[in-house]
């Protein structure tokens, strides 16, 4: 005999029961008790993370700030979601290596690596404007044009980003 004494229902044990509980729990569950400012999701391949922080207060325009990493590499990319109004879209921007303090317009746009509309997708596979600070977790991200942009710009190359993202990351954790 082993000495240990286990409960078993239906020949299962209760701590195999409720390991395969806490695993069935879907995604929704673990989003709804994260809020968008601590959410973190991946793309589809495992090449890149977006994480999203809380906002500071040189981003007063922004309802949200992230940044994005190229997993495998050293490249960071950081980026903002503003409102914008008629018709009311969350707009992102994903810069690169942008200069700091006073920069020009064309500073701005050489360092751009993208810029477009954010959605959400909650758990019904409904997709909205990515909602700001404070709102639950989306389930999922979209972020069209993403990968052909990062392809496209300066983070792209030798040394730098070489796999480019799908444009749909998942929900992966809640960032303490």
């Amino acid at each position: 005999m082993s000495g240990r004494i286990g409960i078993t229902t239906g020949g299962k044990s209760v701590a195999a029961l409720a390991a395969a509980a806490f695993l069935a729990v879907p995604a929704t569950a673990f989003t709804a008790a994260c809020k968008q400012e601590r959410a973190v999701y991946v793309d589809r391949d495992g090449a890149y993370e977006l994480r999203f922080a809380p906002l500071n207060s040189a981003s007063a325009a922004a309802s949200n700030q992230f940044k994005i990493s190229a997993l495998k590499t050293s490249v960071i990319m950081e980026g903002y979601v503003m409102p914008s109004e008629d018709p009311v879209r969350a707009i992102g921007i994903l810069m690169f290596n942008c200069p700091e303090g006073d920069a020009t317009g064309a500073d701005l746009d050489a360092c751009t690596v993208w810029q477009g509309a954010v959605y959400g997708v909650d758990a019904k596979g409904e997709m909205d404007n990515l909602q700001p600070e404070g709102a639950e977790a989306a389930e999922k991200l979209v972020l069209p044009g993403l990968g052909p942009a990062i392809r496209e710009s300066s983070a792209w190359g030798e040394g730098k980003a070489s796999v480019a993202p799908w444009d749909v990351l998942t929900f992966k954790e809640c960032a303490t």
